[in-house]
């Protein structure tokens, strides 16, 4: 019933092994201070490596762009040697990594920063709260980079990819989705800026267009990624005409021939955010030839259907492969689906409990 998820994938030069893929999942383990990952996070990945490529958790490219508790960065020595273990754990099972790429800007508070004001593409404040290491704090406006900063951003997306490259990754997917600093040049509800970088949806889209072109400096495209979140408000971020804009974006990955796409599109009966705002994974579909992945709510018959349609090439789970890391086992053999427990204490606590103590089956 489900034979085409077992089926491998080719996306440039990454080979998935099935149609299963890990979504990326922030989780809050890595070793404090430093953000480096640690040998409970190798056990993590190392546990969920059947999937045909895992995404790892969205990952700090740079003291100003991380903004999250405990959440790993790609900056430094130490954090190249954190992911080493990582990567190798995930090979010696057999399965692909590749490392997502992370700029919260109006997303990361001050409290990360020294005191100093996140950087976005305007002066813009994100509604509701941050995640501090002494709780729940107000965000606070942004400062717009200027036009002679840009160059410098590009650049840290560049080096963490040539320090993802070293730490022994199959790959990297750049986050441009969920309200973060790609997200909000895309939008035009973030974007309010009236030089190169603004105004029109191909404007809009030149910074996601440098930061891609950096990473397939290091990379090559057959071996880079991008996930976009085009349907629908997410973090305060929103568009106007998600058409024109991600359109846009998916000519962007088109034209520069990268290896897959992954779009998280909640629906109006989403259970983790959900909108009324059309899905524009169609529209993409016609414009992006790559291997296309969906995300959000999907169950295995509804991504069997849509991979056999033609509508994607293969479908991210995460919450699923939170309580499940033998997911594609579990699905291929017709066992029971251990319960996800929907509690993000669990999902963001700093010890095993929730995070390594689920059981493979019997």
């Amino acid at each position: 019933m489900h034979e085409i998820l077992f089926k491998p994938l080719s996306m440039g030069a990454i080979e998935a092994a099935n149609r299963f893929f890990m979504a990326p999942l922030t989780r809050g383990r890595s070793d404090q201070p430093g953000s480096i990952p640690n040998d409970m996070m190798a056990t993590y990945y190392r546990q969920r490596a059947s999937a045909g490529l895992i995404i790892t958790e969205a990952t700090g490219i740079s003291v100003e762009g991380l903004g999250w508790p405990a959440a790993p960065g790609i900056w430094s020595e130490e954090q190249v040697e954190g992911w080493k273990q990582v990567t190798k754990a995930v090979h010696d099972e057999g399965g692909q990594i590749v490392l997502q790429m992370w700029h919260m800007g109006r997303l990361v508070h001050p409290d990360f920063l020294g005191g100093d004001s996140p950087v976005s593409a305007s002066a813009t404040t994100a509604p509701g709260h941050a995640h501090t290491f002494e709780g729940r704090k107000d965000y606070e406006q942004a400062r717009a980079l200027g036009t002679d900063e840009i160059a410098r951003v590009v650049e840290d997306y560049r080096k963490a990819a040539a320090n993802a490259k070293a730490a022994g990754f199959d790959g990297v997917q750049l986050h441009g989705a969920n309200g973060y600093l790609v997200d909000q040049f895309l939008r035009d509800g973030t974007n309010l800026r009236e030089d190169e970088y603004g105004g029109s949806p191909e404007n809009r889209v030149r910074f996601l267009r440098e930061v891609s072109e950096a990473l397939v400096s290091v990379w090559g495209a057959d071996r880079v990624g991008v996930r976009l979140s085009p349907n629908g408000e997410t973090q305060g971020c929103d568009d106007s005409d998600p058409a024109a804009t991600f359109g846009a974006a998916a000519k962007v990955v088109e034209d520069l021939g990268l290896a897959f796409l992954e779009l998280r599109e909640p629906g109006p009966e989403g259970t983790y955010g959900k909108t009324e705002i059309p899905k524009q994974s169609p529209l993409i579909r016609s414009i992006y030839s790559g291997a296309l992945v969906l995300n959000s709510d999907y169950t295995a018959e509804e991504a069997a259907k849509d991979i056999e349609a033609g509508r994607c090439d293969a479908v991210s789970w995460g919450r699923d492969f939170i309580s499940n890391p033998d997911l594609p086992e579990r699905i291929r053999t017709g066992a029971e689906l251990a319960p996800n427990v929907n509690v993000p204490a669990s999902w963001y606590g700093r010890g095993p409990e929730g995070y390594i103590d689920y059981p493979k089956m019997n």
